[in-house]
């Protein structure tokens, strides 16, 4: 089986990656099937665990590789991996604002005024986290095609294991909402799943792009880091320190960075 996935084209790499970061969204989301409760103390954990390895692969898996593929060239080695990081969190942040979403556990809708239902307005906040999500395994993969030290095929294969297990409490964070609002058991789930549909979306193009373009490699793993952060500041760490559990949730950044850390090294 890994050696078919290694024989494959990038792209379709790419979308076997993101379908696998999707398939654990639904997992996630899944856990409404079940039950209509879920213990808020181990979702803050859970959504402190996302963060933490959003930032570790931010990091490891986009932003050093960004600088070093950066070096010897005719600029700076830090110009374009802050170029692309700053645009990344500038592009979330003009999505944030204009399209209309709706955070967990918040009652007021952000971006434009819309008449749009509350199960629309979350799905479409969770699946504004999983667009850079997404673009960052295509990133990755199409970075790895390209032969350019240091991005490495085990390095992408990481990152989409990394990605992917954060994704299960984003699923949750939909469907349990709706479920207690009394949406039933199936739609709640599927409303949850879709938010993970974009990341197949993005992945692809993600991979496609590095490999047309390739001298936009750094300017692009590093969209992807500060897209990233942008999110992890913006709405995870936020969401999972709203409450009296903010010691858990802390513990749970801590974890999930050093899971991506161990993750990129061992593998990458």
């Amino acid at each position: 089986m890994e050696e078919l996935f290694r024989s494959a084209h990038p792209v379709v790499q790419a979308l076997l990656a993101t379908c696998f970061t999707w398939f654990l969204t639904a997992c996630g989301a899944g856990i409404v099937l079940v039950t209509r409760e879920f213990r808020k103390q181990l979702l803050d954990w859970m959504n402190g665990f996302a963060a933490g390895v959003m930032i570790a692969a931010s990091f490891w898996s986009l932003l050093a590789p960004a600088i070093e593929m950066s070096e010897g060239k005719a600029l700076p080695s830090w110009l374009p991996p802050a170029v692309g990081f700053i645009l990344g969190g500038f592009a979330l942040w003009g999505a944030d604002r204009i399209l209309p979403h709706l955070h967990p556990g918040l009652a007021a809708a952000e971006g434009l005024p819309t008449n749009w239902r509350r199960s629309i307005l979350l799905v479409l906040a969770i699946t504004l986290h999983n667009i850079p999500e997404g673009l960052a395994v295509g990133v990755a993969f199409g970075a790895a095609a390209t032969g350019v030290e240091p991005a490495h095929l085990s390095g992408a294969i990481a990152l989409a294991i990394g990605i992917g297990l954060q994704n299960f409490p984003e699923g949750l964070a939909v469907a349990m909402p709706l479920r207690r609002e009394g949406v039933s058991r199936w739609k709640s789930f599927w409303y949850g799943q879709l938010s993970g549909a974009v990341e197949p979306v993005a992945g692809v193009l993600g991979a496609a792009a590095v490999l047309v373009a390739q001298p936009i490699l750094p300017y692009a793993l590093s969209f992807a880091a500060g897209a990233m952060i942008f999110v992890v500041i913006e709405e995870l760490i936020p969401e999972s320190q709203r409450g009296v559990n903010t010691d858990v949730a802390t513990l749970g950044t801590l974890t999930g960075f050093t899971v991506m850390m161990v993750l990129d090294v061992a593998l990458g």
